[in-house]
């Protein structure tokens, strides 16, 4: 007779369960991994903003960017100004793009929303929040931390 070789019901078992403590053990790591990701790319956005707003300010006559509205705060960011900022060719543009909350859901991500006093509402209604007396830029999602980075 001739022996069969393969691997029995109950061998099988065991490395299937063994196979699932290690995804188990193995995927909340990458998740983590993910939400630092974009922790790490909010930070990283909010710093360049804010440098780019503060350069704005000191070549216009210590002036913020015109924050009636998102049409003409992305053309003082996103396109060239004269001193006055008013669309020119003496400086910028300061962005190639809008920046966008990795932590908005939806077509708001890269909106802000313009506020002459208070502080940020942390809502999510906009990806971010900006006071147009101080040029303070924030975060606008609900996770209040994401404001102080």
């Amino acid at each position: 007779m001739k022996a069969e070789s393969g691997f029995t019901l109950v061998e099988i078992l065991i490395v299937v369960v063994i196979l699932g403590i290690l995804a188990a053990i193995v995927i909340p790591q990458f998740t983590d991994a993910s939400t630092q990701a974009k922790e790490s790319a909010l930070a990283s956005d909010l710093q360049m903003m804010r440098s780019q707003l503060e350069l704005y300010k000191i070549q216009h006559n210590d002036n913020l960017p015109d924050c009636t509205d998102q049409a003409t705060f992305e053309a003082c960011i996103l396109e060239q100004t004269d001193q006055y900022g008013a669309v020119g060719t003496q400086f910028g543009p300061y962005m190639g793009k809008m920046p966008s909350n990795p932590f908005v859901d939806g077509a708001a991500t890269d909106q802000i929303l313009f506020a002459a006093t208070g502080t940020c509402p942390s809502s999510g209604a906009t990806g971010w929040w900006m006071r147009s007396d101080t040029g303070e830029f924030r975060a606008n999602d609900v996770d209040p931390n994401h404001a102080e980075y």
